[in-house]
């Protein structure tokens, strides 16, 4: 490893994310029309070797640092004669830092200290501008034609002790003057008694008005949306996919996934959600407004491009308050090399906060999720499609990704958690569009057990049997598993609101509204599946003025989604709005005909008894039925346990739902019974239970045995079958087959 004395010079293009967002192929081809026409002929004239381009940014290093200021000035100076020849949107503007200092060389590339100051001096010059550190000044000052300003002592992050720091003046006008910045009136020749006097006026409005008190009242430390955590926060903005071809977008998503997921388990840091970083992808938004919305003291952002097997990354982490960049790489690797540079960019990012990890911290950020990339591949573009409340093809999309990663690599954890997660909303919501609940219920477990098995501090793994636990009744189990996700990811939102749910409904209110509100910190601008779940956490702790807004806003984006309406009918009930309480009901019964409260009695019976009733109580009070479709039977037409017996002992039904589907129900003399439609054969238990004839089919509506009634169909109106059946899930017409 050699060491040497070089001079160093770093540029970086002013505003290049938000001029991508805006055109990006058209600043990609502006920076690279500048390099070729304008940089680098200046660089070969003054000897300067390009070390490498970093994305927005280049590394530069000279033999001598009076060539390469004097270098940096004829550029700037060349830009800004240019200025005039096109619309501001088409031009780059440049900062420019130098510096004199020891650098390690390794083959083509520098690194060190020398090139870390150069870096942080050039985060101190002005747009089309120049800033030298005091080792460069004291070499330069007396050679070439031109002036500086002293910005005295700056603080520089990694460095022990502050480095002075000069601005270069460009004005020839300027040339042999060094003034300094705070107190540059000092520095102009007062020439006569009025100018004298025209300055301390000057100075006493100064005084008076105090312009800095106003800039820093309009800077992005009084504009932050919230108050910055204790720790140091961070954001990492969507990575930009500059490879021009856009079916490597979801590697750039999955890049940026991956760093949010691996930084939220690092307890010292405060890690801004996925959701609420993506939905700013596209904006024309300055870093500091970002972080100003988002609440954070640090950005990240970055861009990458893959052409076959090789990937070039840029990174640059930024201080949002103090507006400079506090480091910066970029990565020419293979493909296959992809999970080193994250492991660095984290390694990398954890050391400029100066966050002290625990062992366990440091065993998890080492583990790798797979070492087959196309098993990856397939990975990132599964988490890609969304997670909950989809239609059902993309769940079979999603579904489809994970399997095809399962199959490339069975030990991938991630992926078998995220078939879980899947599986047990569909099991926990009764919904049987992709499985009946039987497979939900056996796929849910089966791959979250899987994930543990292969990786134990599976966030998501913990979360989804923390939710299996819950609806079984295991509430203690269910708040182990949920703390130990939260343990293991502690800036996931995910797993807090997950969390808060499971100590609402345990009645543990207070700390279930800490968590609730921490994760929704996280996720500022949470999506919709997030606002329904915090809206219920809320719903359920007794706090309706915060619950209803929530839930309102998830109706927006989830018109289709049966919890949207049934939580926000019943609060608006709740809160005495008995108008707007019967429209969402009407709605909910229009989207889902055969909704009513002995259905949901069933499927919550894991709740608190206090936490049901009231529920149920707001549903009624909505308008929703007892009932199926509303069906009231006469009491003198119901039928009694001796000719409920009689009615399923070798006997076979044959009749029609409601909803029009025939069916066929064959009953034996020892209670077992088999049910059969033309898509669905299953068979179950049967008792008779006073009046009610209960049924129960494993894997079905959460193996609960369900009660109905059966009526003589007296009225004969609606259908010519000699009996109804009603039960929480149907509403049967039927005659006994002869």
């Amino acid at each position: 490893m050699e060491r040497r004395l070089a001079a160093v010079l770093i540029a970086d293009v002013v505003g290049y994310s938000r001029l991508s967002r805006l055109d990006e192929e058209g600043t990609r081809l502006r920076f690279q029309s500048d390099l070729s026409n304008i940089l680098e002929p200046f660089f070969i004239e003054h000897h300067g070797r390009l070390v490498k381009t970093m994305g927005d940014g280049l590394l530069v290093e000279f033999r001598s640092v009076v060539d390469a200021t004097q270098c940096a000035i004829e550029i700037q100076r060349r830009k800004a004669a240019e200025a005039d020849k096109g619309p501001d949107g088409e031009r780059l503007d440049f900062r420019i830092g130098i510096n004199l200092g020891d650098i390690i060389v390794e083959g083509d590339d520098i690194h060190g200290d020398g090139v870390n100051i150069a870096d942080r001096v050039q985060g101190l010059a002005e747009p089309g501008g120049i800033a030298i550190s005091g080792t460069a000044y004291d070499q330069v000052s007396s050679k070439l034609k031109a002036g500086f300003v002293s910005l005295g002592q700056q603080p520089v992050k990694g460095l022990g002790d502050p480095i002075r720091v000069y601005r270069v003046l460009l004005d020839p006008e300027a040339a042999g003057r060094t003034v300094v910045e705070k107190n540059r009136r000092k520095t102009v020749w007062v020439k006569g008694l009025v100018a004298g006097l025209a300055a301390i006026a000057i100075s006493a409005a100064l005084a008076w008005w105090q312009p800095w008190t106003w800039i820093g009242q309009d800077g992005p430390a009084q504009r932050f949306a919230y108050p910055l955590p204790d720790q140091p926060s961070v954001a990492v903005l969507p990575f930009i996919n500059v490879s021009g071809d856009s079916d490597h977008d979801h590697l750039a998503e999955g890049l940026t996934d991956d760093l949010i997921t691996e930084l939220s388990k690092v307890s010292g840091l405060f890690v801004i959600a996925r959701h609420s970083v993506f939905a700013l992808k596209g904006s024309a938004t300055k870093i500091q407004d970002v972080a100003a919305e988002l609440g954070v003291h640090y950005v990240l952002e970055g861009t990458l491009q893959r052409a076959d097997q090789r990937l070039r990354i840029n990174v640059k982490l930024f201080d949002a308050v103090s507006g400079l960049s506090l480091w910066a790489e970029r990565y020419d690797r293979q493909y296959a090399d992809l999970f080193a540079v994250q492991d660095d960019v984290i390694g990398k990012i954890i050391a400029a906060l100066e966050v002290k990890l625990s062992e366990g911290e440091r065993d998890r950020l080492a583990r790798i999720p797979t070492d087959n990339l196309e098993a990856y591949d397939n990975y990132m573009r599964a988490e890609q499609q969304g997670l909950i409340w989809r239609d059902v093809e993309t769940n079979r999309q999603t579904l489809a990704f994970y399997q095809r990663a399962i199959d490339l690599d069975p030990d991938f954890a991630d992926a078998h958690a995220g078939i879980a997660r899947i599986a047990v909303d569909v099991w926990r919501n009764d919904y049987n569009y992709l499985w009946s609940a039987a497979v939900a219920r056996k796929i849910a477990y089966d791959a979250a057990g899987q994930a543990l098995k292969l990786d134990a501090n599976n966030a998501r793994a913990h979360t989804v049997l923390a939710l299996l636990q819950l609806v079984d009744g295991r509430a203690s189990e269910a708040k182990e598993s949920a703390l130990r996700a939260v343990s293991m990811q502690p800036n996931d939102a995910e797993a807090l609101a997950n969390l808060a749910l499971i100590l609402a409904q345990t009645g543990e209110h207070e700390q279930a509204l800490d968590d609730i509100e921490r994760a929704l910190r996280l996720d500022p601008s949470p999506s919709s599946s997030l606002q329904l779940l915090a809206g219920i956490v809320y719903y359920t702790a007794r706090r309706l003025e915060k619950a209803i807004p929530l839930i309102e806003a998830a109706r927006e984006t989830l018109p289709k989604a049966e919890a949207v309406k049934e939580y926000l009918a019943s609060a608006y009930a709740q809160r005495g709005d008995q108008q707007s309480a019967a429209a969402v009901a009407a709605e909910l019964l229009k989207l889902f005909p055969d909704t009513n409260l002995t259905y949901y009695s069933y499927l919550y019976d894991y709740w608190r008894e206090e936490d049901l009733y009231r529920h149920l109580f707001g549903l009624r009070v909505a308008g929703i039925p007892e009932w199926p479709f509303g069906f009231v039977g006469a009491a003198s037409d119901r039928l009694g346990p001796a000719e409920l017996k009689q009615l399923t002992d070798d006997k076979t039904w044959v009749g029609v739902h409601k909803n029009g589907t025939s069916f066929a129900q064959f009953f034996d003399k020892d209670g077992n019974t088999a049910y059969r439609t033309s898509n669905t054969n299953i068979t179950g238990r049967i008792e008779v239970k006073g009046n009610q004839l209960c049924e129960k089919y494993d894997g079905y509506f959460l193996d609960r045995m369900v009660c109905g009634y059966v009526y003589r169909n007296t009225a004969k109106g609606e259908r010519t079958a000699d009996y109804i059946n009603v039960t929480p899930q149907a509403l049967k017409f039927f005659s006994i087959e002869r």
